[in-house]
């Protein structure tokens, strides 16, 4: 599982997380990570929203709740062998 770090904009600090799965959806990359690489551990789906010429990527967890199912449901049919709870 390829482990990431974030720089958060808000602090000092760096968030690490584990890479489960990425995928595009209507032009808009999309990641589902990890913090633990533990069988029950809670994931969470983060969009790219850098602009195109950008040579850094800005990812922002998705909170809408109707673009987070969305999503949801292709990382589900992409991860056919991981239980993933709602």
């Amino acid at each position: 599982m390829e482990k990431i770090t974030f720089a958060s904009a808000d602090s000092q600090e760096n968030d690490e997380f584990f890479v489960l799965e990425q995928t595009k959806l209507n032009g808009v990359s999309y990641i589902l990570v990890t913090d633990s690489e533990e069988d029950d551990a809670e994931c969470w789906i983060l969009k790219d929203t850098s602009p195109e010429e950008s040579s850094e990527a800005i990812y922002e967890f998705v909170e809408d709740e109707k673009e987070l199912n969305g999503i949801m449901g292709v990382f589900e049919e992409l991860l056919e062998d991981v239980e993933i709870e709602r």
